[in-house]
C-alpha cells in the first residue's frame, strides 16, 4: 500500500533529522535548518499517509495500536518542531527528545498495519475534541521533558560541555514549567471532553476503566508536579525529575494502557 510506503519514508526523514542533531551535540555542530527541513520533510510525507488511510477507511487514526503510535509519533513531531522552529536556544535539546520518539518510531514499525472494527459510540464529535487536547496535552509534556532532560545532562561534566550554549537552568526550567502548565490546562480539558464523549456513548460521564483510571493519575500527578514547583520553590534539577516523572506516567497512559487493552477504552466497542 502505498500509505506506508510513504509513512517509512517519513520515519526515515525524522531518522535522519533526529540522527543529525544527535551526531551535532556529541561534535558541536549547529546544521539546525538541515535537521528543521528534514523534520517539516516528514511531517509532510506523514500527513500525507495519515490521510491516505483516514480516506481508505473512512475513520482517523484512533482505532487499531498501529493508528494510535502512528498518530502520536505525528504530533509529538509536530510539537517538538513548532517548539525547534520557534525557540532557537533550545535547538540541541533535539539530541535528548529525538531517542524517545525513535523507540516509539521502532514500536510502529513492528505493530501490525491492519485494519481495526470501528465502534458506533466513536461517532461523535466530542472525540476529535478529546483527542485533540490530549494531544496538546502531550506535546506540551515532550517540549519539557526536552527542556528538563538537558537540565538533567548537564549535571554531569560530559553533558554540561555539550549543551553549554544553551540557556542556563533556571531560565530552561521556567520553560519546562510553562510547557507543564499548558499540558495541565489540555489535560483537564481532554478528561472533561472525555467525560461528555461518554456520556452521549455510554450514558455515564465515567466509569473507572483502566484508560480513564489512568488519564486521571496523570493529572494527579502532573498537578501535583506544579503545585510543588510553585509551592517548594524546587530547583531545576528537582523541577527536572518531576518533569521526568509525569512523562513516564503520561507515556503509559498513551501507550501502555492501549497496548494491554482490546480498545482505547475498554467499554467503547
Amino acid at each position: 500500500m502505498i500509505e506506508l510506503k510513504v509513512l517509512w519514508a517519513a520515519l526515515l526523514a525524522y531518522v535522519v533529522a533526529g540522527s543529525i542533531g544527535i551526531v551535532a551535540v556529541l561534535l558541536r555542530r549547529r546544521p539546525e535548518r538541515i535537521i528543521l527541513a528534514l523534520i517539516v520533510l516528514g511531517l509532510l510525507l506523514h500527513t500525507w499517509s495519515i490521510a491516505l488511510r483516514w480516506e481508505r477507511l473512512g475513520h482517523g487514526p484512533y482505532i487499531t495500536m498501529f493508528e494510535i503510535l502512528t498518530s502520536n509519533v505525528w504530533s509529538m513531531m509536530l510539537a517538538f518542531a513548532i517548539a525547534y522552529w520557534r525557540i532557537p536556544p533550545i535547538r540541541p535539546s533535539a539530541a535528548v527528545v529525538m531517542p524517545v520518539l525513535f523507540i516509539v518510531m521502532g514500536w510502529l514499525l513492528m505493530t501490525n498495519p491492519g485494519e481495526g472494527h470501528l465502534p458506533p459510540t466513536y461517532h461523535t464529535v466530542w472525540l476529535y475534541i478529546h483527542i485533540g487536547f490530549g494531544k496538546v496535552f502531550f506535546g506540551a509534556t515532550l517540549v519539557a521533558l526536552a527542556v528538563s532532560g538537558v537540565i538533567l545532562a548537564r549535571g554531569t561534566a560530559y553533558g554540561a560541555s555539550r549543551f553549554e550554549r544553551l540557556p542556563d537552568d533556571k531560565r530552561l526550567s521556567e520553560l519546562s514549567f510553562r510547557c507543564m502548565a499548558i499540558g495541565f490546562v489540555f489535560e483537564t480539558l481532554m478528561l472533561i471532553a472525555g467525560a461528555i464523549w461518554a456520556q452521549d456513548a455510554w450514558g455515564r460521564y465515567w466509569a473507572w476503566d483502566p484508560l480513564e483510571t489512568w488519564a486521571f493519575l496523570t493529572w494527579l500527578v502532573l498537578a501535583f508536579s506544579l503545585h510543588a514547583r510553585f509551592t517548594l520553590k524546587l530547583s531545576p534539577r528537582a523541577g527536572s525529575l518531576l518533569v521526568l516523572a509525569v512523562f513516564v506516567v503520561a507515556f503509559l497512559t498513551f501507550f501502555g494502557v492501549p497496548f494491554i487493552s482490546t480498545t482505547p477504552h475498554k467499554g467503547a466497542v
